[in-house]
C-alpha cells in the first residue's frame, strides 16, 4: 500500500481515465488516493465519478479530496501533477495578445510566445509544488508531470525544484499509430525508437521484422490518407528525413515557416480539426468544453460507470510507469527527462523525450545517441529557447524573458525586438496575479505600456467556420 496524490484533479476527463487505469491494476487496488485542486466544485463532482466507478467495479478504496496541497502530498510515493496554471483566463492572454501583434498560435502552449508565457506561470507554480513535496511527501516521492510546457516544466522541477520529476505526454503513441497504418501492420508489430524534445520528437528508427522501414515512410504516408491532414509533419519529412510527433497546427507553430505569412497560410490549413492549424483552435475547444459542469456532469453521474478491464485501459504512461515500478513487470514508453548524454548532439541539460524503462529497479534511460542533423538542428533551437524560459521563470528576469521571445522561431519570425518587447510587458501586465516573481518588472512595464509607441499588426487569424 502506497499513497497517491493527484494536483490539478479537477479535471475530469483526464483525472477519471487515469484512475481507471491505474485501478485496473490488481496490486494497485488498495492505494490511498488524494485529489486536490483549487475549485472546489470541480473537485467534488471529479470525486463523485471516480467513486462511482469504483463502487461499480466493487472496490473498497477511499479518495480523500482537498483543498490544501501539503495535506494530499503528505506521505505520498507519487504525484500525478495536471495543472494548468492561470486556467482559461491565463491562457486567453497567451493566445489573444500575440495576435494584435501578429503572431498566430494554434495552441500556445509548449513554443511560440504563448508557450513561453505559460511557462512563466507553470514554472513558478511548480517550485512551490515541489517545495511541498519535499518537505512532507515520501523521501523518494517521484512526480509524473502531465502539464504543458512540458519540457520546460519538468526542467524546473528536476534542476531547481529538488523532486525527480519525468514528463509524460501521449503523442509519441499517436504517431505510432499512423506509422504503423501507413506500413499495413499492426502497432504491436512496428518498433520505433523516437527521440528528441517533447511535442518534437523524431521516428529515427521503425522496424517490421527487424528490417529498417524509415527510408519509405514519406512515400507510403502521402499515398494513405495522410496527405490531406499531415501536409505540414509530411512538409518537415520531405525537408529533414523523418516523422514528427505532434500535429499540423502544433507542428507549425514551433518551426519558423508555416505561420509567418497571413497570406500563405491557407494552403497549410484546412478545417476539419481544430489541430490541422485553427487560429486559436485549442482555445476555442476548451471555451467551449468549460461548461461541463453544468451540462455534462449530471448525465455523466447517471450514465453507465468505467469499467476497470485490461481492454478499457489508456496507453497513457502514467499508471504503467506506477505499475512496473511497484510490481516489477517491465514497461518502456518514451518519458522526458534530463538529457545528460542521452542525445549526444542536443544540450547536456536540456529535457529530451527518448525511450525510458520502467520496472522494479526504477526507470533506466538507455543511450541514443546523436539524432540526424536536421532534426538535431531544429530541436537545439527550441531547447535554448526552452532554457531560457526556465532561467527567466525562476529568476523573474526580464531580459532573459525577451531572448527566449526573441529566439523563438515563429515569433521571431514575424515581430522586430520593438515588438516583441512591448507584446512581453503587456503579457506580464495581463498575468500580473501568476507571475510573482515578477512583481518590480510588472510594474515598470506599466509604466513603459503608458507611452507605447509600437503600432499593433492584428491578423484575423483562420476560424473553422470558414469551411
Amino acid at each position: 500500500m502506497f499513497k497517491l496524490a493527484v494536483i490539478g484533479a479537477g479535471s475530469i476527463g483526464f483525472t477519471r481515465k487515469l484512475m481507471a487505469d491505474i485501478l485496473t491494476v490488481p496490486e494497485l487496488r488498495d492505494i490511498e488516493i488524494a485529489f486536490t485542486d483549487i475549485n472546489p466544485d470541480n473537485l467534488r463532482m471529479v470525486k463523485q465519478l471516480c467513486e462511482k466507478d469504483i463502487e461499480a467495479n466493487g472496490l473498497d478504496v477511499k479518495i480523500h479530496a482537498t483543498l490544501d496541497r501539503r495535506e494530499a502530498f503528505r506521505d505520498a510515493k507519487y504525484v500525478i501533477n495536471c495543472v494548468r496554471i492561470g486556467m482559461l483566463e491565463g491562457f486567453e492572454t497567451d493566445v489573444e495578445i500575440p495576435l494584435k501583434y501578429g503572431v498566430d498560435q494554434c495552441v500556445g502552449d509548449t513554443l511560440a510566445i504563448g508557450g513561453i508565457m505559460y511557462g512563466q506561470r507553470g514554472v513558478n507554480a511548480m517550485l512551490g509544488f515541489c517545495k511541498d513535496i519535499r518537505e512532507v511527501a515520501k523521501p523518494d516521492c517521484i512526480m509524473l508531470n502531465y502539464s504543458n510546457p512540458n519540457a520546460m516544466v519538468t526542467w524546473a522541477c528536476n534542476k531547481y525544484g529538488g523532486v525527480k520529476t519525468y514528463g509524460l505526454c501521449h503523442g509519441v503513441q499517436h504517431g505510432h499509430e499512423q506509422i504503423a497504418k501507413a506500413l499495413g501492420r499492426d502497432k504491436k508489430d512496428v518498433d520505433i525508437i523516437c527521440a528528441g524534445l517533447n511535442h518534437q520528437t523524431w521516428y529515427i528508427s521503425v522496424k517490421t521484422d527487424g528490417i529498417e522501414r524509415t527510408g519509405e515512410l514519406y512515400e507510403l504516408m502521402k499515398k494513405a490518407d495522410f496527405a490531406e491532414n499531415e501536409n505540414i509533419r509530411l512538409d518537415v519529412m520531405k525537408n529533414f528525413g523523418y516523422y514528427s510527433t505532434e500535429s499540423n497546427g502544433h507542428l507549425s507553430e514551433y518551426l519558423m515557416w508555416y505561420r509567418k505569412r497571413p497570406g500563405e497560410m491557407e494552403k497549410w490549413i484546412n478545417y476539419s480539426s481544430w489541430s490541422q492549424g485553427e487560429t486559436a483552435g485549442y482555445l476555442r475547444v476548451c471555451r467551449e468544453n468549460r461548461t461541463w459542469f453544468e451540462t455534462d456532469f449530471p448525465a455523466w453521474l447517471n450514465g453507465d460507470a468505467h469499467m476497470f478491464t485490461s481492454e478499457n485501459r489508456s496507453g497513457e504512461h502514467g499508471s504503467y510507469i506506477i505499475e512496473a515500478l511497484e510490481t516489477g513487470r517491465m514497461y518502456r514508453g518514451h518519458f522526458n527527462i534530463m538529457n545528460e548524454g542521452t542525445i549526444e548532439n542536443l544540450p547536456y541539460e536540456c529535457v529530451v523525450e527518448v525511450p525510458c524503462y520502467a520496472d522494479g529497479n526504477g526507470i533506466s534511460v538507455p543511450k541514443v545517441g546523436p539524432l540526424p542533423l536536421g532534426c538535431a538542428a531544429i530541436c537545439s533551437q527550441s531547447a535554448w529557447v526552452q532554457r531560457l524560459s526556465v532561467e527567466a521563470a525562476v529568476k523573474g528576469d526580464i531580459a532573459l524573458l525577451r531572448q527566449a521571445a526573441l529566439m523563438d522561431p515563429l515569433t521571431g519570425a514575424v515581430c522586430t525586438p520593438e515588438e516583441i518587447y512591448q507584446m512581453v510587458d503587456e503579457m506580464l501586465v495581463a498575468g500580473e496575479e501568476w507571475l510573482p516573481q515578477y512583481k518590480d518588472e510588472i510594474e515598470r512595464a506599466k509604466k513603459r505600456l503608458e507611452n507605447k509607441t509600437v503600432p499593433y499588426r492584428p491578423v484575423k487569424g483562420f476560424k473553422a467556420e470558414k469551411k
